[in-house]
């Protein structure tokens, strides 16, 4: 590492890794209740656990970003992070506002809205740990070097901040409480965070390819306007059934399709730059973890939420387990892959060692991905003929339920082989290995930057 303050990166990486655990286990005790409904009912009912399933993946991806921003951003604007003390108020905040969402919920209070359902005065601790973060950060990079990847990182930033606004604002109209709603949950997965997922990807494959930066930037720019243009208008595919007028189906058909192009543009890029570099990295498997992202967010994010964004179609599959089949794969493709990037490439750099446990790293990649997309397909399985049933022979909830049961049993299994591979992930990464020897010879300048 060239900076001491990159340092600052580990304990957010420890934190999101440890809420990554408890999110999977979360998930795979939903999955069980799905195929045994009377499991934990009278203990932790399901709308709690589900609760701590989508709540703790939030914050773990947030925490990633935070530590991944932590580490990059010195080296981008080649100086220090302006306050660490800053940073560790900010860490000891946010961890201590999301355990005791957690603890909430367990005792039955929340707010209700979904993905929004912490207590009003967990969200104030979680806005004033992002504004003091927005700070640190923003004044690291205006002391220093100003790049186009850190730049892009700052504005996704500071938009998942402004958006997160809105979750104070909750309205007794159903139909207008919807539409803010909208604004914090579909602005920042497909909005704001595509800013943070480019600029982070962009920092891998500056690092790993060595390619020049004028080249990845040209790129940057191209993801970052399609990413804001579509996905900011794209927020009009939930608008069709909540009371809106009826031009947003035409806005919102129109921009979804447009939505898919900064996903399929991060592929070309991504690839096009491992191959016009032909430089064999040593960390094979945060080279992986770079290039798998973009592909399985494509088809996660891209083409499974493409598939039921049109009216004529959503107007039958929305809420059913299609919209889960979406949900599970474009989080995994885009985000949660990511970080695991991100963390792959820089946990050896703070750990002080060469890139180790690779193969067992790899061999955790194959097991998460392979099981999320098995996941994902047996959803998507169970959504058709849930849809079919339901909503064009209207056929009884629970009738459709026992219908599709298999898909759940099928759900229930690839999360279980999930968490065994994130359980691989984390041994990888954190656990012990045969020798330790200094990190610099492997992090080296790339070619031309």
């Amino acid at each position: 590492m060239k900076y001491q303050t990159q340092k600052l990166a580990y304990p957010y990486f420890i934190a999101a890794l440890g809420l990554f655990l408890v999110q999977i286990l979360a998930g795979v005790l939903a999955g069980t209740i799905y195929v045994f409904p009377n499991f934990l009912s009278e203990t932790v009912p399901f709308h709690i656990i589900r609760m701590i399933h989508t709540n703790a993946l939030l914050v773990w991806l947030l925490l990633g970003y935070f530590g991944a921003s932590y580490f990059l951003i010195p080296e981008e604007s080649e100086n220090e992070i302006h306050s660490p003390k800053l940073a560790w108020l900010q860490l000891g905040i946010f961890v201590f506002a999301a355990l005791a969402a957690v603890t909430s919920y367990l005792f039955g209070i929340h707010e209700g809205r979904e993905l929004l359902e912490q207590p009003f005065w967990v969200k104030i601790l979680m806005a004033i740990a992002l504004a003091i973060f927005l700070y640190n950060v923003s004044m690291t990079v205006l002391k220093g070097r100003k790049t186009v990847v850190s730049i892009v990182l700052l504005l996704g930033l500071w938009g998942a901040f402004l958006f997160f606004l809105f979750a104070f604002y909750n309205p007794d109209n159903l139909a207008l409480d919807k539409m803010y709603w909208w604004w914090v949950v579909h602005v920042w997965v497909e909005g704001v965070w595509e800013l943070i997922m480019a600029a982070m990807l962009a920092f891998l494959l500056i690092k790993m390819t060595g390619v020049d930066r004028e080249i990845i930037e040209k790129w940057l720019y191209i993801i970052v306007g399609f990413s804001l243009f579509s996905g900011l208008l794209g927020t009009g595919h939930h608008y069709y059934w909540i009371g809106t007028p009826e031009y947003w189906h035409w806005i919102g058909a129109v921009f979804s399709v447009l939505e898919v192009v900064p996903f399929f543009a991060m592929i070309i890029w991504a690839f096009y730059l491992v191959y016009r570099s032909g430089r064999d990295h040593p960390n094979k498997a945060a080279m992986l973890w770079s290039l798998g992202c973009p592909i399985m967010a494509f088809f996660g994010a891209g083409i499974l939420g493409l598939m039921h964004s049109f009216p004529s179609i959503n107007y039958y599959t929305h809420g059913t387990q299609l919209t889960a089949a979406h949900g599970h794969l474009a989080f995994y493709g885009a985000y949660v892959m990511l970080n695991l990037a991100f963390f792959t490439y820089a946990l050896p750099a703070l750990r002080g060692l060469q890139p180790f446990n690779q193969i067992l790293n790899m061999w955790s990649f194959w097991l998460m991905t392979g099981s999320m997309t098995f996941m994902t397909i047996s959803l998507s399985f169970a959504g058709v003929i849930q849809t079919h049933l339901q909503r064009v022979l209207d056929m009884g909830f629970m009738e459709i339920q026992s219908q599709v049961d298999l898909f759940y049993w099928f759900r229930l299994g690839s999360g279980v082989f999930f968490l065994i591979g994130a359980l691989l992930f984390i041994y990888s990464a954190l656990g012990p290995v045969r020798e330790q020897v200094g990190a610099s010879s492997f992090q080296t300048r790339p070619k031309a930057e």
